[in-house]
């Protein structure tokens, strides 16, 4: 474990044991008190900055829309990243911008707090339980309605898949909905979703073309992932060779990551953009992702891509892609046998 993960580990402890009562203050509505259909203002609040955090925001939001048709969501995120990704969802009107560097903007900081007390909301979300400054904007924001994402130990019998970050704020706002007296049919968990237009597939289509140079569908692999989730070059060569061997009739690429660097020393046709949109649209087109876990496999997923996720130090269950075939491997309890096995389940 890095210096910097320890220290961050340990501030989060530190920020937790202080705002685990934050909300416990809160009245809770009376029964029968919401009505769906008079919730026009939501905000849902989730302060990271990775591309990642803002993929596996965009379900609660689809669940959202789908629960109250009538309403407008604002977002409090942090840095950029969440424009593009919700660069197709009209019922996203606004996007409060925190800093990525808090310390380098102090003002611009504040002020995205303080404008939380400036708008009144039907509806608050805070979309992710562990999060101490999720909670605390929660608790500062001006709403009747308000979904603090505190531990249910009902939603844990209920659902064995609710450790998933992405699942547990749904199934924490269907608890209190139901809690306060509002009918929800039972309907599957919306999945990770950026809403690719027609042009944006299209587009995606002529760059792999010009990539594959062949009407052979394609294998994309990704090697780079952050810290100690990123596996070794002689890992990925092994991995790289297996697949040339099992999937002849497939072409084998690569997706650069930013820092434009391979882990198979560029041996595969390679593709290099710093557009996610852009980048979702060749996803789209291939036939499935292979990754560690990153920001780019949820973005497979979200480009509606069958995904497969390699997990050896973050929990696959909280992470994991799911929904539409994709399926996250622990490479720690698995063989790379299990591994062409899984992938060929896809493929076929």
């Amino acid at each position: 474990m890095s210096f910097k993960t320890a220290v961050n580990n340990v501030r989060r402890k530190v920020m937790h044991s202080i705002t685990k009562n934050v909300g416990s203050s809160y009245k809770e509505p009376e029964y029968g008190s919401l009505k769906p259909e008079d919730i026009k203002r939501v905000l849902i609040i989730r302060p990271n900055h990775r591309l990642g955090n803002q993929l596996l925001l965009t379900p609660i939001v689809q669940e959202v829309i789908e629960t109250f048709p009538n309403c407008e969501i604002d977002l409090f995120v942090k840095g950029g990243v969440a424009f593009p990704v919700f660069e197709n969802y009209p019922e996203v009107h606004k996007i409060i911008q925190l800093p990525r560097k808090p310390f380098n903007n102090l003002y611009k900081y504040a002020k995205s707090w303080v404008s939380i007390k400036n708008k009144s909301y039907d509806l608050v979300i805070n979309g992710d339980k562990d999060s101490s400054s999720g909670r605390l904007l929660t608790q500062l924001s001006r709403a009747k309605f308000k979904v603090f994402g505190d531990v249910n130990k009902e939603i844990q019998t209920l659902h064995p898949d609710h450790k998933h970050i992405s699942k547990y704020p749904i199934y924490n706002l269907r608890y209190y909905l139901k809690h306060l007296g509002v009918d929800l049919n039972e309907r599957e968990l919306p999945t990770l979703n950026i809403r690719l237009n027609n042009e944006e597939i299209s587009k995606g289509k002529s760059i792999l073309d010009g990539i594959s140079k062949n009407d052979k569908p394609s294998i994309c692999i990704y090697t780079n992932a952050t810290g100690d989730k990123c596996y070794s070059h002689e890992w990925w060569e092994t991995l790289y060779q297996r697949l040339l061997q099992e999937f002849p009739e497939f072409n084998i690429i690569e997706m650069l990551p930013i820092e434009n660097i391979s882990r198979i020393n560029f041996k595969a046709p390679n593709f290099y953009s710093k557009d996610i949109r852009e980048m979702g649209g060749v996803l789209n087109n291939t036939a499935i992702f292979i990754a560690a876990d990153n920001g780019v496999m949820h973005l497979a997923v979200a480009s509606e891509t069958p995904t497969v996720g390699f997990f050896s130090v973050t929990d696959e269950h909280k992470y994991g892609p799911y929904g539409n075939g994709n399926i996250a491997i622990n490479t720690n309890k698995t063989t790379i046998e299990d591994w062409i096995q899984s992938i060929r389940k896809i493929l076929e």
